[in-house]
């Protein structure tokens, strides 16, 4: 089973997309989505983690392999980006945009773009694959996107300099790296004779690339303006998928390629990740728009991925993956409900909101779901990967574990105080239409994912134990 057919799956899909007109664009993005999610499955079953390669050479000089690796560890990204992007596509049929077979084809395109990035074992390919997501998702806020076509610009343009600046730290990182090894390939990296002050500037430059798309505190301050402009479904196509690039690139990238400096910045950077989590849960408790109260509460949630993934320990590692897919799709069902209540109530003022509950008991019930989801109650799949992470930290200092579980008291109490105020109360004075069958399989998709891994999360574990140790064995050398 040759690994590539699933880009190009995506690829021709989103080429067909766009030429089957507005009329049958949705129709034909999901059929090509559903079916890039059953491939992934079927080659997941295939390989496990034993894991799958393809290699060939594209140019010559420099010398640069058109590689792909699909091991335990970007199966279970493959698996996340393809099995959302149906649901992703499911949720937004029954609402209408101009131009969809644009739309629709932009975001296949993008999500081809992200899978490539999670394939990739050649650093340039990579690098190809990680600018060429940005390209989508640019015009899908400018044209689709919430508020004036200014302030979307602006929101869209902020955002792209912001991550192509940081990128281009990382290929310089790349190029040098090649200098050094006269290859692009991961093994390559992975295997340089590098001197200590080589990799303090490496590792620098990548966490510059990863902390702005993650993104990690300070690096964040595009994100709120972004995840409020863009329409809802490339707010779940950000906040879902995008952002776990950059948090798989620094275990898959950064990690094992700069062990000594990883260990020298280690302490900073968890102490910013903790920074982070406390201050993405503030400032969410000071958020009267339901769509930045997200973006804070998503920078709150990414900010316990990265402390486990810089806590250089096996838990760590393992907490973070197993939380960057609970975080994928419990946030893609956080901002569904925000599209949700946007369409029917036409405001994201949580202000004006309130007694939901009354009109649509179903609703309720699914956002009540997906919230504990998020705050990690028992038996949820977040739960598992913020409970493995604190592990991680702990292994590390007992006061990292400490201050950042304390933080999850404030995720409890932002989250709740929320849907407090947005279903419970009074009733409002105009009705609100509970949810259609289309809406009750999209949460219901989302939310037996969260309970299954929560309950069972054996699968997960076992398909990247194998790649995680390599990791480790890297960076502990």
């Amino acid at each position: 089973m040759n690994i590539t057919i699933i880009l190009i799956i995506l690829l021709v899909g989103a080429i067909l997309t766009y030429l089957s007109g507005n009329r049958f664009a949705s129709k034909v993005a999901m059929l090509f989505g559903v079916a890039a999610a059953i491939f992934s499955v079927a080659l997941c079953l295939k390989y496990g983690a034993a894991g799958a390669n393809f290699s060939i050479d594209w140019i010559s000089k420099p010398n640069i392999s058109f590689s792909l690796k699909a091991d335990g560890l970007s199966m279970a990204m493959i698996l996340m980006t393809t099995i959302l992007l149906p649901i992703i596509i499911l949720g937004t049929q029954s609402r209408e945009f101009k131009n969809e077979k644009m739309l629709y084809s932009l975001v296949m395109f993008m999500v081809f773009a992200m899978v490539g990035a999670f394939l990739s074992s050649n650093a340039l390919l990579y690098y190809v694959f990680w600018e060429m997501s940005l390209i989508p998702i640019y015009f899908i806020i400018v044209l689709w996107g919430n508020g004036e076509i200014v302030k979307r610009r602006k929101a869209a343009m902020t955002f792209f300099l912001f991550t192509f600046a940081g990128s281009l730290f990382m290929l310089a990182a790349i190029i040098y790296m090649y200098t050094k090894t006269g290859s692009f390939q991961l093994e390559a990296f992975y295997n340089a004779s590098l001197s200590q002050t080589e990799q303090i500037w490496i590792f620098l430059a990548f966490f510059l690339a990863y902390a702005i798309k993650i993104p990690i505190f300070p690096f964040h301050t595009w994100q709120a303006n972004v995840y409020q402009k863009a329409p809802a479904i490339g707010t779940m196509l950000l906040a879902g998928i995008m952002s776990k690039m950059g948090a798989y690139s620094v275990i898959r990238w950064q990690l094992p390629i700069t062990p000594y400096a990883s260990n020298e910045f280690r302490t900073v950077i968890v102490i910013l990740c903790i920074i982070g989590v406390v201050y993405g849960a503030i400032m969410a408790l000071r958020q009267d728009d339901l769509k930045r109260f997200l973006a804070y509460a998503s920078l709150s949630h990414v900010g316990f991925i990265a402390a486990g993934s810089y806590a250089l320990t096996y838990d760590g590692l393992e907490g973070a993956v197993i939380l960057i897919l609970a975080h994928g799709f419990g946030i893609v069902g956080m901002f569904y409900s925000a599209d949700v209540i946007q369409t029917r109530m036409h405001t994201l003022t949580i202000s004006k909101m309130g007694g939901i509950k009354e009109h649509a008991p179903k609703f309720a019930v699914a956002f009540f779901i997906s919230i504990l989801s998020s705050i990690g109650i028992p038996l949820t799949f977040n739960f598992i990967g913020e409970f493995t992470i604190m592990f991680g930290l702990y292994q590390v200092n007992l006061w990292y574990a400490l201050t950042i579980g304390t933080a999850l008291f404030l995720g409890a109490l932002f989250m709740l105080r929320m849907y407090q105020q947005v279903m419970l109360g009074e009733p409002s004075v105009n009705p609100f239409r509970d949810l259609s069958k289309t809406e009750t399989v999209v949460f219901a998709l989302i939310i037996g994912v969260l309970i299954f891994f929560g309950v069972y999360v054996k699968p997960v574990t076992d398909l990247v134990s194998t790649s995680l140790t390599e990791i480790v064995m890297y960076i502990n050398r």
